[in-house]
């Protein structure tokens, strides 16, 4: 009888060691990321406040955040901050991977150089920003001190230009990353279009408007993505920078989330709001996997 044919312990080990080794990993992960979703989705619909209770209250925690006037002002600032922080880190992320793209000179050196700020935690980046923005640490003292005796750059410390602190550094942090996404849109564009553009008489502004960009749609899409979702979760920026002040001009729905639940002691309420984030979350990315799929299915 030939012994290919018979059971092997040693191989169905071998063959079944990396799903041994895996299954524990992913069950931890399915509880303690999946299973604190749906417990906080829950807590969202009881009467949670110091400690939770298990008693269903339908939509009136919900009601209640919506009725509170700080969400609102979490909400306008996350749209104005995820607006002016993704166009602009997009718009500089593609010009710099544009003239990177002319093969400069000390082209690894730049790229370093932009991409050394992704490196850092929001926490450092925040902490950083708030010297450098401080009136009397920062900009406006070194401006003073270098005889502009009027000059004033106290937007920390305005309640009305707080937010475009927390853009500035943000875009200083991600812009980098953003080239890099672009360079290497860019890097993967068949060199035969652009020769045959060059052929066709066109111009190295409309080759890139006409031809490479739209190519780059893709690319324009993920780098999107990635940056909403760096929008959306971006807590240690706002606590770093501004604390959420003055007063909490510059809260945001995380920041919102973190007080009524570890100071104020509403966790319904804070449950809430996550549930919100992460509907917001899901909204936009379910559109991008599922334009994926479909360009995969093609």
């Amino acid at each position: 009888m030939s012994s290919s044919s018979g059971f092997r312990p040693g191989q169905w080990l071998e063959r079944r060691i990396p799903v041994l080794v895996v299954s524990p990993l992913f069950a931890l992960s399915l509880f303690f990321v999946y299973g604190f979703i749906l417990w906080t989705a829950y807590i969202s619909f009881t009467r949670s406040g110091v400690m939770p209770v298990y008693d269903f209250d339908g939509l009136a925690q919900y009601e209640r955040l919506w009725s509170t006037p700080r969400w609102y002002v979490a909400i306008r600032n996350l749209f104005v901050f995820s607006g002016l922080f993704i166009a602009i880190s997009m718009a500089i992320g593609i010009l710099l991977a544009i003239l990177l793209d002319q093969r400069v000179r000390g082209e690894g050196l730049i790229r370093t150089i932009y991409l050394y700020p992704m490196a850092l935690s929001f926490i450092v980046t925040g902490t950083v920003w708030k010297w450098i923005l401080n009136p009397g640490l920062g900009i406006e003292r070194l401006m003073r001190e270098a005889g502009f005796e009027s000059f004033r750059f106290d937007w920390l410390i305005d309640g009305d230009r707080a937010i475009y602190t927390l853009v500035i550094a943000g875009v200083w942090q991600s812009s980098g990353y953003a080239m890099a996404l672009f360079l290497a849109g860019l890097r993967s564009v068949d060199d035969e279009v652009l020769k045959a553009a060059a052929i066709d008489g066109a111009g190295p502004w409309r080759t890139y408007t006409g031809i490479v960009l739209p190519i780059l749609r893709p690319v324009f899409l993920s780098t999107v993505i990635i940056l909403a979702h760096l929008a959306i979760k971006s807590f240690d920026l706002v606590v770093a920078l501004t604390g959420g002040g003055p007063g909490y001009a510059t809260d945001m729905p995380a920041t919102f989330m973190y007080a009524f639940a570890f100071q104020r002691s509403e966790l319904g309420v804070a449950a809430a709001s996550a549930t919100m984030m992460l509907a917001t979350i899901v909204a936009i990315i379910v559109p991008y996997l599922y334009s994926e799929l479909r360009q995969t299915g093609r």
